[in-house]
């Protein structure tokens, strides 16, 4: 896919990223922040009881290709174990050709926010 089209497809994909839950409105403040990522990104790990979990991001709609990836990893890891979750390679977006279209920034934002996934599913067991 050439480049454009990634793009395009980032962009379209930030339009299905899930928007927060009302009851976690009341609890915006036990939303981890992405301090790595130039964007606000704000990440809530929900674990269910059968160990799986659904990841809640918040990220301003001013930052479209940030919504994107997260989009990609909230429905990409919803339902996925701690364990499938660290098994997910540090940088596979580079297996996406994403590198040809976004800034290094933007891509170590991206990293960024998957390692703070990781590590909440590791912390929240």
């Amino acid at each position: 896919m050439p480049g454009n089209e990634k793009l395009e497809y980032l962009l379209e994909l930030s339009q299905t990223l899930a928007p927060l839950p009302e009851w976690l409105d009341e609890r915006r403040g036990e939303m981890h922040e992405v301090n790595e990522c130039m964007t606000p990104v704000f990440v809530f790990a929900e674990r269910n009881e059968d160990g799986r979990f659904t990841f809640h991001i918040d990220i301003p709609p001013e930052s479209p290709t940030v919504q994107g990836f997260g989009a990609i990893l909230q429905q990409g890891l919803k339902g996925a174990t701690a364990d499938e979750i660290a098994a997910v390679p540090d940088q596979f977006y580079l297996a996406t050709g994403l590198q040809t279209v976004l800034s290094g920034q933007r891509l170590f934002g991206m990293s960024a926010i998957l390692s703070d996934v990781k590590r909440l599913a590791a912390e929240t067991q």
